[in-house]
């Protein structure tokens, strides 16, 4: 493929065979270079010829091989004319970060680390067995329909913790008859769970800060701030959406399933009937996920309030999607259009005085919340004007793999990499051994490149950068 350097930071293939749209690709060299090394940029051109897309098939500073489309890609289609893809979402629909800001201390979290994740480990269950809060059909119908604003009604959480959440912890559209069964049995006993593979709750201590007016509105206060990031998604109960929804759809419309070059990006166009049952149930899995992270972060500020007491003071920084689709409006060709935002692996990144941003940072702009690997920083940004101009309002989500967690386990003994981490001061509880291995360090890309090109190519601004002191993981 013939890819062409815009400018700093900002590559380009042009359309060609059945390409509709140029690819946007956002990297430095040595970014782009890995990129180069798995399907991701093929399969950002098999984006590229999707009817009904938008712009550019824009490819994240993060970006690597998915299924169908790669994580760490933004597709948007004419919400009319255009299509939705199961694949262009992600299995893990409504994967997602929320921070919590304490009023606690480094050195405070150090001095008790065993019997601090001790205690999240009780109210914060992780791995695949990991069960939470048993629900009746009845009460997980309300959880699809009403997001984290079910966790409020049943006593987790405060209404502040809404309002600096992502659309206010419940996306419109929620059809909780449009998901399947075998779903609805996944989900209904996760709910309160972490799960495993690269989900965790870290404690974090600020490291550095950029824009100290922009971190004070955040309640970022300063070096040495500890801080709780939660990351985790839909669990088992988005997955068997998207696995049932692929099918369904190819079932449905076999024809178009013929003309793909990859299965695993099959869509289905906008207006047909198996598409709005996709939605539905998609933004039924986005409110649980919503609701999940949501109860967690309460069960968190509990469990740092019962080894610090009420100095902890735990509020929620921001809650954000990573993986999902959203009717937006977005300047195009000099005109306002409706569409349909597929963010797979990235982040939205709005502005300061957009209105989807809540009005806590309506001034300052959305916060974004990039987590790193296992050991490594994760970061604080803001959405900049850039990010509306050249990617739908959109910016990276985390480090980005760099191994298959088969060859993870290879070459990462778990043992090996808890003593590195203890070394540097990092204290990790997991669930399994493998867990470890498959999220050592050195699985994942450069965090510290992917931000400086969300920085640079003017997309994302960094706020904080974050260093972990304490993991709990599957």
């Amino acid at each position: 493929m013939d890819i062409v350097k815009e400018s700093e930071h900002v590559y380009a293939i042009a359309p060609t065979g059945k390409m509709r749209v140029p690819v946007r690709i956002f990297a430095s060299e040595e970014l782009l270079r890995k990129m180069l090394e798995d399907q991701s940029l093929a399969q950002a051109c098999n984006v590229a010829a999707l009817p009904g897309i938008v712009g550019a098939s824009i490819v994240m500073p993060d970006a690597h091989q998915g299924y169908g489309m790669s994580v760490g890609g933004v597709a948007a289609f004419d919400a009319h004319d255009g299509i939705i893809s199961p694949a262009a979402v992600g299995y893990d629909i409504n994967c997602g970060v929320r921070l919590l800001a304490t009023g606690l201390r480094r050195e405070d979290a150090t001095a008790r680390m065993g019997e601090l994740l001790a205690a999240l480990a009780k109210s914060c269950p992780v791995g695949v067995g990991g069960e939470g809060i048993r629900l009746s059909e009845a009460e997980f119908t309300r959880v699809m329909a009403e997001g984290a604003h079910w966790a409020l009604a049943h006593g987790y959480g405060d209404a502040d913790d809404l309002a600096r959440c992502e659309a206010n912890g419940r996306l419109p559209g929620a059809d909780p008859a449009a998901v399947p069964k075998r779903a609805t049995q996944r989900g209904r006993n996760q709910l309160g769970t972490v799960g495993a593979g690269n989900h965790f709750i870290e404690l974090q201590a600020v490291d550095e800060i950029y824009l100290p007016d922009v971190a004070r509105s955040f309640g970022i206060s300063g070096p040495g701030q500890l801080v709780a990031m939660i990351h985790c998604g839909s669990r088992g109960f988005g997955h068997q959406i998207c696995t049932e929804y692929i099918k369904r759809i190819e079932d449905t419309l076999p024809e178009i399933a013929r003309s793909l070059p990859d299965r695993d990006l099959m869509y289905a166009p906008i207006g047909s009937d198996v598409a709005r049952s996709y939605w539905g149930a998609m933004n039924a899995a986005a409110n649980f996920a919503f609701c999940n992270r949501h109860i967690l972060g309460h069960q968190v500020r509990l469990a740092l309030q019962e080894v610090f007491g009420e100095r902890a003071q735990a509020r929620t920084v921001y809650d954000v999607c990573h993986n999902i689709a959203k009717r937006e409006t977005h300047l195009v060709g000099g005109a306002m259009r409706e569409l349909i935002v597929h963010r797979k692996g990235a982040t939205r990144a709005l502005p300061a005085g957009s209105g989807d941003v809540p009005e806590a940072y309506r001034d300052v702009g959305q916060p974004v919340l990039i987590p790193g690997s296992m050991g490594t920083a994760s970061y604080v940004l803001v959405g900049a004007q850039g990010s509306l101009e050249r990617t739908f309002g959109s910016t990276a989500h985390g480090a980005g793999r760099l191994m298959s967690r088969t060859r993870a386990k290879q070459e990462f003994p778990s043992a090996d990499v808890e003593a590195g981490l203890a070394a540097r001061g990092i204290t990790v509880k997991a669930a399994s051994r493998n867990g470890v291995s498959e999220e050592a360090p050195g699985a994942y890309k450069d965090v510290d490149e992917v931000v400086e090109v969300s920085d640079a190519a003017g997309i994302a601004r960094k706020v904080a950068r974050l260093v972990p002191v304490g993991v709990l993981k599957g």
